[in-house]
């Protein structure tokens, strides 16, 4: 089992000090990973966030979430071997041109160790402040992971679709393994299908585990439908607690990753609580 950090560059996490702390240490106590999130802008009012209980996004509607990529890069100068993960990216937000380029400039920085998690988006407004149709969101989120392999395969690149069309172009530079591994990430029945057609990684936003089998069954049956071999789609979740005997649940149902939060926000309470988690948890495992 691996583990990995959540919500790593969000609220208190935007301040690069922080940020550095949380990513060497994480690093050192054998976290394999380190995952941003992203929202460009907040609306006024917006959808509920259906996390909370008042609607309201985890830290208040004006809690600082920086770009999702560009924290990585700074983490990647400062590190060596932690993975460096979005979760999620809201890609249908982007063009996949751009975030090809972005996402391969981060790739190379760092030594090929960044994992693009995605995802189509849940907040109306936020898409409507963009000028970008929420209710096609799905379709351009499938077509933009087709769009981001084509970019970052060797050559020149083309793509025609519905949403989409380009090429043929140079898109350099290319990642450093010839491709990014994407994780599709959400709790939908359309998240699950995604992953299965077209995922490197599942990275649903529930923890209950009869939900989790039940979308792990949809990954599974989708990847055969499109001719993938299931058993190499990695399975992640989040966790709100972590002991001997989730994990084997987790573990028996196929997780292979569990994101849990940072344990505190001030540096030496963070040290403690990474620490102890290496010495309870990680060691153990």
């Amino acid at each position: 089992m691996k583990f990995g950090i959540g919500f790593a560059t969000s609220g208190a996490f935007s301040d690069p000090a922080l940020l550095g702390h949380l990513a060497v240490t994480a690093e050192r106590c054998g976290f394999d990973s380190l995952w941003s999130v992203e929202h460009v802008a907040i609306p006024v009012p917006h959808t509920p966030y259906a996390g909370s209980k008042d609607g309201k996004m985890p830290g208040g509607d004006d809690v600082a979430i920086p770009d999702p990529l560009i924290p990585l890069a700074y983490v990647a100068a400062i590190t060596k071997t932690i993975k460096l993960a979005t979760g999620i990216l809201i890609l249908p937000q982007r063009h996949p041109i751009y975030t090809a380029k972005e996402v391969a400039t981060v790739d190379l920085l760092s030594g090929g160790r960044v994992i693009l998690g995605i995802g189509s988006g849940w907040m109306k407004e936020e898409f409507d402040a963009l000028g970008i149709d929420f209710h096609r969101r799905g379709a351009m989120t499938d077509e933009a992971i087709q769009a981001l392999r084509a970019l970052w395969r060797d050559g020149t690149s083309s793509f025609a679709g519905k949403h989409f069309k380009f090429g043929p172009l140079y898109s350099c530079p290319k990642p450093v393994r010839k491709d990014v591994p994407i994780h599709v990430g959400g709790h939908s029945t359309a998240a699950a299908r995604r992953a299965g057609r077209y995922g490197d990684g599942f990275f649903p936003t529930v923890t209950n585990p009869e939900k989790l089998k039940e979308l792990f069954g949809i990954v599974r049956t989708e990847a055969k439908k499109a001719g993938h071999d299931p058993d190499k789609i990695e399975f992640s979740c989040m966790a709100r607690s972590v002991d001997a005997g989730n994990l084997k649940a987790l573990a028996d149902l196929g997780v292979s990753r569990v994101v849990v939060n940072p344990p505190a926000a001030k540096p030496d309470a963070l040290t403690r609580g990474l620490e102890k988690f290496q010495q309870e948890v990680i060691a153990k495992v």
